[in-house]
């Protein structure tokens, strides 16, 4: 039997996710729920859990400070999110687990059962302090747009796409807007600094959150969530595809 502890700000988070993994995965007991990250601090240096479901989203103190102030660290993450896409990537690439909410039983089962596995292996533990830089999000995630006579600051998930017009950038955003500044798109792709952005052709850089279809008859193009069509180079392709995992 695992001993799990689950974090989440919300109680009804709580109620429902403790609903499902006494329904559906009876391997695992629930010791203690928090919705205080400092109580939950405590709880699992005492308690020493097996497991821990972590929603990382909290307003006093999110779920990656809580993980660098732990003492005891001998335990399977499993993160609960809403919908953080920063953090999805590199959850699959650091092989931590994590639950979409709402929680859907057979990801849970799926879940589970692979910490199962891993802890009848290879025992439990990660390499904690690793995981954490490489999933914590930029501490900046807005960049500074220059326009005449003043600076919009803009939430890099804003961003749709950036288009080149020689010297000029045209960056769109959500909502239809977009703005044209004074850089090439080669030093706007350079300050984006982040895997979410990527360079599909010579002309386009886009934000692959926002890709909504991959068109590969008449020439290979995207859709992107503002409906626009982006061409892809012939060049960018296969890694393309291989970032999409498609």
């Amino acid at each position: 039997m695992l001993k799990a502890i689950i974090v989440d700000d919300e109680a009804n988070a709580i109620k429902n996710l403790k609903w499902e993994i006494e329904r559906f995965c009876p391997e695992v007991s629930i010791v203690d729920d928090f919705t205080d990250p400092t109580e939950a601090i405590s709880g699992i240096n005492y308690l020493k859990p097996d497991c821990v479901f972590l929603d990382i989203e909290m307003p006093e103190m999110d779920g990656f400070q809580l993980l660098k102030e732990l003492r005891f660290r001998g335990f399977n993450l499993i993160i609960t999110t809403a919908y953080d896409n920063y953090a999805i990537t590199a959850f699959k690439e650091n092989a931590v687990d994590y639950l979409l909410k709402p929680i859907d039983s057979d990801d849970l089962k799926r879940a589970v059962s692979k910490m199962v596995k891993q802890k009848e292996k290879q025992g439990l533990g990660f390499e904690l302090d690793k995981v954490i830089e490489s999933i914590r999000p930029p501490a900046n995630r807005r960049i500074p747009i220059p326009l005449s006579g003043k600076t919009l600051f803009v939430d890099r998930e804003e961003i749709i796409y950036c288009k080149s017009d020689g010297n000029y950038t045209e960056i769109h955003l959500k909502e239809g807007r977009y703005e044209v500044i004074t850089k090439s798109l080669k030093e706007v792709d350079k300050e984006l600094l982040t895997d979410a952005f990527y360079r599909v052709h010579n002309s386009y850089v886009v934000n692959v959150y926002h890709i909504k279809e991959y068109i590969k008859g008449d020439g290979h193009y995207l859709i992107m969530s503002n409906n626009t069509k982006i061409p892809i180079s012939r060049t960018k392709r296969d890694d393309l595809v291989q970032r999409l995992t498609i």
